[in-house]
């Protein structure tokens, strides 16, 4: 409930008298939640959200505005929004009915105008935001995400946390030497393998690069980042496999720069090299 109080004044001649203060309530109809789809995220990837606003009255609300801060936080002497709401994303559903979409502006966050809440019902927003260059991506970090509703007699604040992904993302490329070869000489294949997440890749995760050479290689030698590498080799059919665990990645490193705000990334890497004669 919404507490509200009031006070009259008389005045007569040259006298002013006060009545006593009137408290009075109002009753609170509109709760809310929100949720993200996932709750991991990591720079450039995008976020789904579900704002859900329940009527427990017996009369429709209308013409509310609804404002997400889009992670908004300070830094210095202003602020930085980590969220870029994705433009035409934004879904509207009154008691799971899809409905035409309301009137968006990205002036101040993301701000919608115009929503209704049936009476003994809800409405639901959906949408997207990709995360930008000045979300937290270090071990700890998250964007804290605030929805506020507002309206006649509305007030209604709801929060949901996601954090940076902190597990190993791998990536690996893959490339040949000499181009071109000749039959009877030495190929090279150099692997580079990025970890872009906050923790290392270690042996007990297990890592196996596997590779059919085509055509097939003779004399095989492996190494990672220079020293030599258990692995598996078929000269018959070429297959190839690192020994489960012999790959690991250190974790990758983030500075967020002091000036701007904006995070950047030196990924943790491994170069695996495997060399033989076709």
């Amino acid at each position: 409930m919404a507490q509200f109080t009031n006070q009259a004044t008389l005045t007569y001649g040259n006298v002013v008298t006060s009545s006593n203060v009137a408290t009075g309530e109002i009753v609170t109809v509109l709760s809310a939640t929100k949720t993200a789809i996932r709750r991991e995220y990591s720079q450039g990837s995008n976020v789904a959200y579900v704002i859900n606003i329940v009527n427990s009255g017996a009369t429709a609300v209308t013409d509310l505005t609804v404002n997400d801060n889009l992670g908004e936080y300070e830094f210095g002497v202003g602020t930085l929004v980590p969220l870029d709401y994705i433009d035409g994303t934004l879904l509207y559903f009154l008691d799971g009915v899809p409905q035409p979409a309301p009137t968006v502006s990205t002036d101040n966050g993301l701000t919608v105008t115009g929503v209704s809440v049936p009476a003994n019902g809800n409405a639901l927003l959906v949408y997207e935001a990709n995360v930008n260059g000045y979300a937290p991506l270090n071990e700890d970090g998250t964007i804290i995400n605030t929805v506020t509703i507002t309206g006649d007699c509305a007030n209604v604040v709801a929060s949901e946390t996601i954090n940076a992904i902190s597990q190993p993302q791998i990536t690996i490329t893959k490339s040949i030497s000499p181009v071109p070869v000749a039959c009877g000489d030495r190929v090279t294949y150099t692997f580079q393998i990025q970890n872009t997440g906050t923790s290392p890749l270690v042996a007990t995760d297990n890592a196996v690069v596997r590779d059919i050479f085509s055509p097939v290689l003779s004399d095989v030698v492996a190494t990672l980042n220079g020293a030599p590498v258990d692995f598996t080799y078929n000269e018959t059919t070429g297959e190839f496999a690192t020994a489960q665990g012999a790959i690991t990645v250190p974790g990758a490193t983030y500075t967020q720069d002091l000036t701007t705000g904006l995070w950047s990334i030196t990924p943790g890497s491994a170069t695996l090299v495997v060399t033989g004669t076709i």
